[in-house]
């Protein structure tokens, strides 16, 4: 008699071919007009899995992905999952080269594009020398060396793949957002999916009546905060082309969507639109907010004006993440909440030792959901290691933060990003606050600058509301009389737009480096 000790759990590929088998008929993904029941989602996820397999591709192979949002993009996605491969989506943002890069880096066999994005890869794909002859496969266009991928899947078995799934294999690299030389690869295993799911349905709160729209980028980290626990329960994942206010008010009124995902930089344009008044957004019962902070004004105007359910998270994509409820909201203002169920978050100082609450520091975490490390970097993962006293593995984030008296945590600023002025540690975050709530602002960042004197000093940019008259001198002298004497602006510059990673997080580095450039 087999030990039961030995007998398989039970992965997302099995969850997945479940909910086909029990509820064919259910709508499983809806893009535009385009729409997939359960079963024809299950039966593509599998064709490309066995596809996959027929090639030889399986179980610790890397398996790229450059496509854009459509119907079809969470069956490649999921397929290869299906398959035993590790999927490595990869952004659409980024240039040509370092696409490249990345599909290097990675050791990728095989390369799924789509006529979106073909021009991104099409003049790499004679130097993607990992890549099988027979290993390039594109979406919706007829192109020299490039296999239609609708055509071989017709020609793929349907059955479930027979793959035994382990918990510590990989399933995706998540590329970080660097912003100079190559960035690092987030791995992340089955184990850590599979808390990454059931942790946001519990959470979230997702049944499978659940409608979840997706409003970013389906390669970013961000947007599987929706798509797996969506999926995970049975319930349907509508995906948005692209981000705009109109389509995503159109989308939320007409499909009735339950759950939705966006960043602060979206909330802020569509607490802008004209639209959104009229709009009947009733059937939103959560709206979360991830991958930079929320400004508190952004926070009460879109909870009075979008629906109460608004959850805000905070995490970093190496393993975190912590919430703040709606009913905590008003009373924690600023606050990113408490662990989510399955994580540790605890405060360290700059020697790694532990600091209770009510004191500032690093914050560090550990739970079922973070990585396995980054892909052929041993040296930078074990740069992110503190151990509790048990010798537990705990992940620096670079976050300063700390905890309130009453165990909620407060996000100061990226340590990379604190301005040290005259000595004196200023948090941009503080300052954006104070910006954030002039009339005439409708974003800011806030970032160090040199300084004879000071050595540091801060600077705000701004982009201002359109239609508006900003003026920045009047929101500097303005801002300059609420915040104290270190975190007084040097000036504020108007931008139109500032640099951002594929889930809109500003990349500051980007925004210093011509200040502090030297001849």
């Amino acid at each position: 008699m087999a030990d039961l000790l030995d007998a398989p759990a039970v992965y997302l590929p099995h969850v997945w071919a479940n909910h086909a088998r029990h509820f064919p008929d259910r709508e499983a993904i809806v893009c535009g007009d385009a729409r997939l029941s359960w079963g024809d989602f299950n039966t593509d996820m599998n064709r490309i899995a066995n596809g996959l397999n027929a090639l030889g591709v399986g179980q610790g192979d890397k398996v790229a992905v450059v496509m854009s949002n459509s119907v079809d993009m969470p069956a490649v996605l999921y397929g290869i999952i299906k398959a035993g491969a590790c999927v490595v989506p990869v952004s659409a943002m980024l240039s040509p080269e370092q696409i490249l890069g990345m599909i290097d880096d990675s050791g990728s066999q095989v390369l799924f594009a789509d006529a979106k994005t073909l021009d991104l890869v099409e003049p790499m794909r004679d130097r993607m020398f990992g890549i099988r002859r027979n290993g390039f496969f594109s979406l919706g266009i007829d192109a020299e060396g490039w296999r239609d991928l609708k055509s071989w899947m017709a020609e793929q078995q349907t059955a479930e793949p027979a793959i035994r799934y382990a918990l510590d294999d990989e399933v995706n690299i998540i590329y970080t957002s660097g912003t100079t030389g190559l960035p690092k690869g987030i791995v992340m295993t089955h184990a850590a999916r599979l808390h990454f799911a059931w942790s946001n349905v519990i959470e979230l709160q997702f049944s499978r009546q659940s409608r979840a729209l997706v409003t970013t980028a389906l390669y970013s980290n961000g947007t599987w905060l929706m798509a797996l626990p969506v999926l995970f329960v049975g319930g349907t994942l509508h995906i948005l082309e692209s981000f705009t206010p109109e389509a995503f008010l159109a989308t939320v009124e007409r499909e009735q969507i339950t759950h939705t995902f966006m960043v602060p930089t979206q909330y802020i344009v569509t607490l802008e639109h004209e639209g959104l008044d009229a709009t009947d957004l009733s059937s939103l019962q959560i709206m979360l907010s991830a991958g930079s902070p929320l400004r508190v004004d952004t926070k009460k105007e879109a909870m009075a004006r979008m629906g109460a359910g608004l959850i805000e998270l905070y995490g970093f994509s190496e393993g975190a993440a912590s919430m703040i409820k709606p009913e905590d909201a008003d009373r924690k203002w600023g606050s990113v909440g408490t662990p989510v169920v399955g994580f540790d978050i605890r405060i360290i100082d700059d020697d790694s030792n532990e600091l209770p609450f009510g004191e500032t520091g690093e914050i560090v975490s550990t739970g079922g959901g973070i990585m396995h490390g980054y892909h052929k970097r041993p040296d930078a993962t074990e740069e992110l290691i503190w151990l509790d006293e048990a010798g537990r593995t705990f992940l620096k984030s670079g976050d300063v933060g700390k905890f309130d008296e009453d165990g909620f945590l407060y996000i100061l600023d990226r340590k990379k990003d604190m301005i040290i002025s005259g000595g004196f540690n200023v948090f941009p975050a503080d300052i954006e606050e104070v910006v954030g709530q002039h009339p005439d602002v409708s974003d800011v960042t806030v970032i160090g600058i040199p300084h004879e004197k000071w050595g540091e000093t801060p600077l705000a940019l701004v982009i201002p509301k359109p239609g508006g008259t900003a003026d920045p001198d009047a929101i500097c002298d303005w801002t300059n009389e609420q915040v104290a004497k270190p975190q007084r602006l040097a000036a504020v510059e108007l931008r139109e737009d500032f640099p951002r990673n594929a889930l809109g997080k500003v990349l500051k580095r980007q925004l210093r480096e011509p200040y502090w450039e030297t001849d």
